[in-house]
């Protein structure tokens, strides 16, 4: 004798509530995961600003300065300036470039760094009062920065201060700032 099963008995009722909480619970666990991998990416989240800086009292310096205003690390993946167009492969022939003689500055290497959460960097500061007021004026320098998060999310940066994100960070070597 067949037995006939009916959506009204009672174990095919608890069946069905079952596999509709089970249902329910598994979508809740993916939405979930998917909050928490937005919310770590958040919490790591670089944001890598350049400004300059200039100052013509007694001690007189022209600098520029790049920070880290975001919440993680940005990993610095390569450097590329240009004046007029025209590569710029290091902070004393950019200088010479400008001035027409070689200029006494202090350095840090952007090129590949890692800047933390909160870190500012002085990539150049020159103190030769002629060349800080020539430098104050607009310059001409174009910096972009290539920087990426721990998660290889990537933006381009530069001094107008609004990444743009990219798929990855590339350069070709002509391009590449040195120092």
């Amino acid at each position: 004798m067949a037995t006939a099963y009916s959506f009204k008995n009672p174990e095919m009722i608890i069946a069905g509530s079952a596999l509709i909480v089970s249902l329910i619970t598994a979508f809740a666990s993916i939405y979930s995961a998917f909050i928490d991998r937005a919310y770590a990416r958040s919490s790591v989240w670089p944001r890598v600003e350049i400004h300059r800086t200039y100052n013509n009292n007694d001690e007189p310096y022209f600098s520029y300065i790049v920070n880290n205003k975001g919440t993680g690390p940005a990993v610095i993946k390569y450097a590329k300036l240009s004046y007029e167009n025209k590569p710029v492969k290091s902070w004393p022939s950019y200088l010479e470039m400008r001035s027409g003689r070689t200029i006494g500055h202090t350095q840090s290497h952007i090129g590949s760094k890692v800047l933390s959460a909160g870190e500012s960097i002085k990539p150049m500061e020159t103190r030769d009062k002629e060349v800080a007021a020539l430098l104050a004026d607009e310059d001409g320098l174009h910096i972009e920065l290539c920087y990426c998060s721990i998660y290889d999310e990537c933006w381009l940066a530069d001094r107008m201060n609004e990444p743009i994100l990219v798929a990855q960070c590339t350069i070709e070597d002509k391009e590449r700032f040195l120092q």
